[in-house]
């Protein structure tokens, strides 16, 4: 990278060197624009590095709109649609990084994550982005028609200051709320932020069963929130784990980002099996309830399921019809309010922040405080797992960088 000189001028200045932040910087700077990019950390790009597993779940084939949440569920629609999943699978491909796709479009290095980091930083080198780090952010504030950025090594003034601070999430990595304390301290509006894709925990008596389940796992039909309500429901067929705590899995992680304390989850435990054809006494014979309910479930669960509704060892034709419509409610719609999440170390993404109201679709300006741009997981947009709020890092930033004058 370029030497960096203090008390320089830029054409924008990014705050945080993650997905986002790089990215815009790298586009930015190969517009042309003088950027600097300024980070905390020793290391960087450390929270790509851990991402899926160490391999990076960079992009997802088929984000759309609706793989998103915020309270205004148009607000990302132009962002994602002027760079898209194929535009960054472009980019991964010219530096020849190689990739697979595991599940439902979820793209991920054959390698590295590392390697989308490397990246980064060669497309940042291209455009000639100068970095400063690791260095204490002191304070940003406007003088004139220019932004002043105070570090602990030097200041910086620039056109524009384009915040990629990223959310709560993994706080011993330093994840911090700068951009929520930044934003709010140019009056601008923050939605309130909790965890997002994290686990759930339960403690109440009617979930002890689980306690010796841990470690089961099998696909379920999953639904948390509320039509209507804040960020609406969501609803998706994944793998639910039972762990120690409460419940995890694909299923339990995309469900957390719609669940807000205090309500309930809805569990469909037969997935797609239709419960009238797989409780039928024709089908079921003599068996007893718990090798039954194995005929769909893991055995373990199954054995579970009949001590907690009190039939284990009964014969399914022996069991009269209120018996049977209540271990098919059980079954289908089973529902259960968690204790909580658990929290922020174990949380992927953070659900809320800046009020995207308070931005340009098109820029991601702010419209009442014109140079400042707020991009990547500190807005209010948040993707469902699987590559999502990557795609949506690159497209904010994307926007972002293009429009830098």
């Amino acid at each position: 990278m370029p030497s960096l000189s203090g008390n320089s001028e830029f054409d924008a200045i990014v705050l945080g060197a993650g997905a986002a932040g790089l990215f815009c910087a790298s586009v930015a700077g190969q517009r042309g624009r003088r950027v600097l990019v300024i980070d905390h950390a020793e290391k960087l790009g450390e929270k790509i590095r851990i991402s899926g597993g160490g391999r990076c779940n960079f992009t997802n084939r088929d984000t759309r709109i609706e793989n998103m949440l915020s309270l205004n569920p148009h607000f990302a629609k132009s962002a994602l649609s002027r760079y898209t999943p194929k535009n960054f699978i472009d980019l991964v491909k010219s530096h020849r990084i190689g990739f697979h796709e595991k599940h439902r479009g979820q793209l991920f290095c054959n390698d590295s994550a590392t390697q989308i980091v490397r990246m980064l930083l060669a497309e940042c080198e291209k455009g000639a982005v100068q970095l400063c780090h690791p260095v204490v952010i002191e304070g940003v504030h406007r003088e004139g028609s220019f932004w002043r950025v105070q570090t602990s090594v030097a200041s910086f003034a620039s056109r524009a200051v384009v915040v990629a601070t990223g959310g709560l999430p993994v706080p011993a990595m330093g994840a911090t709320a700068f951009g929520l304390e930044l934003a709010k301290s140019f009056s601008l509006s923050v939605t309130p932020v909790r965890p997002g894709l994290v686990p759930l925990s339960l403690t109440s008596d009617d979930t002890a069963f689980l306690d010796a389940l841990a470690g089961v796992s099998l696909p379920v039909r999953i639904g948390s929130g509320a039509r209507g309500e804040r960020y609406g429901r969501g609803e998706f067929d994944e793998d639910l784990l039972v762990t120690h705590k409460g419940l995890s899995g694909p299923a339990v992680l995309q469900a957390s980002s719609y669940w807000v304390e205090g309500e309930e989850l809805e569990v469909n435990w037969l997935g797609h099996h239709d419960p009238a054809s797989l409780l039928s006494e024709r089908e079921l014979g003599a068996r007893s309830v718990e090798q039954a309910l194995a005929l769909a479930l893991p055995e373990r669960l199954a054995q579970g399921f009949a001590q907690k509704l009190g039939l284990t060892g009964r014969r399914w034709a022996e069991l009269g019809r209120a018996d049977r419509q209540r271990v098919q409610h059980f079954l289908v719609a089973w529902r259960v309010k968690p204790a909580g999440t658990l929290g922020w170390k174990k949380a992927e993404v953070m659900v809320g922040g800046v009020d995207t109201d308070e931005l340009e679709s098109k820029t991601m300006m702010a419209k009442r405080q014109p140079g400042l741009y707020f991009i990547g997981e500190c807005v209010d947009v948040t993707g469902h797992l699987g590559g999502h709020n990557f795609q949506w890092a690159w497209a904010s930033a994307y926007a972002c960088a293009s429009s830098l004058p």
